[in-house]
């Protein structure tokens, strides 16, 4: 199962937070309160995504965090990178020796196509579609059911 970690989803919340009232510059704690999270949670992604360039903040009594760039401009690919590193299934796709077989091995081409796949997909999905609310998807059985 491909699962992105819990860290990662908190950031993509806080960020589609941010990005409903882009004009908003919010504290720390005011996003802990407002988001449900532990403080040293949200300070914790908002220095990773601030390093990402992601998000900025400002100094002063009305100072707080916002959007560095319009959420049109943002991916859930750039809050993963952010967060997790690169988008990678597998040790081999990142093709740097991480894994000892990498060399002979007659799968890595393919998982680097998926991964490939997963990197765009996650790409052409931005902050501002994650902001807007959707319908619930069908199920799989009911979008593929049979036509007798």
């Amino acid at each position: 199962m491909l699962r992105i970690a819990k860290m990662t989803d908190y950031a993509t919340g806080l960020m589609t937070h941010l990005a409903h009232q882009p004009q908003r510059c919010v504290s720390a704690q005011q996003l802990a309160q407002e988001l449900s999270l532990p403080a040293p949670t949200v300070a914790r992604l908002l220095k990773l995504l601030g390093r990402a360039g992601l998000v900025v903040s400002q100094r002063g009594k009305a100072g707080g965090y916002g959007l560095a760039r319009p959420a049109q401009t943002i991916s859930v690919a750039d809050i993963i990178a952010a967060i997790e590193g690169p988008v990678a299934l597998t040790d081999c796709a990142l093709g740097d020796g991480r894994c000892g077989l990498e060399h002979g091995c007659g799968t890595r081409g393919n998982w680097r196509l998926i991964n490939q796949a997963v990197q765009v997909a996650l790409e052409a999905v931005t902050l501002a579609d994650m902001a807007t609310p959707r319908a619930q998807p069908l199920h799989y059985r009911e979008t593929h059911a049979r036509k007798d």
